[in-house]
């Protein structure tokens, strides 16, 4: 059954803040991979000119979905768990997110559209500081495949 159009345009805030902290910078880095020394080293990360460690460029995927939760489990929006794969994600920042970082997100189901038998469900997330700093803007596509049958 196709997604629920009503759902476009609906925005979700994160019940709480995202407290940014070098073990999780530091355990993202060790999940994806990436020995780069930056995001594990504050000393480095110093040297190359910021604050403290920074986190990886795929970071917010860590919290940016848990504003859109509630709405990706809401029955109505008729979205079948079973049948997701992830599309895309991408990240456009305006600055990095460093250790120390408390981040709020409100994420906003931004397109739903049909491909093939496909559905196609973006969420598109605006991660700020507590003081209202814009930090970065994510994209999620998920694919409920069969859904647009």
């Amino acid at each position: 059954m196709a997604l629920n159009r009503d759902f476009v345009g609906r925005t979700y805030p994160a019940s709480t803040s995202y407290e940014v902290s070098r073990v999780k910078i530091k355990e993202f880095a060790a999940a994806i991979g990436d020995p780069n020394p930056i995001y594990r080293d504050p000393e480095a990360a110093r040297a190359a000119g910021h604050p403290d460690v920074v986190a990886p460029p795929t970071f917010p995927i860590v919290f940016t979905l848990t504003g859109a939760a509630e709405a990706l489990a809401d029955p109505d929006l008729r979205l079948d768990f079973a049948m997701v794969v992830h599309g895309e994600q991408r990240f456009e920042y305006v600055r990095p997110i460093h250790a120390g970082d408390e981040l709020l997100c409100e994420s906003t189901i931004s397109e739903i559209r049909s491909m093939g038998r496909n559905e196609l469900l973006t969420v598109t997330s605006q991660v700020t500081t507590l003081q209202g700093e814009p930090v970065c803007t994510t994209y999620n596509t998920l694919i409920e495949r069969g859904g647009a049958k």
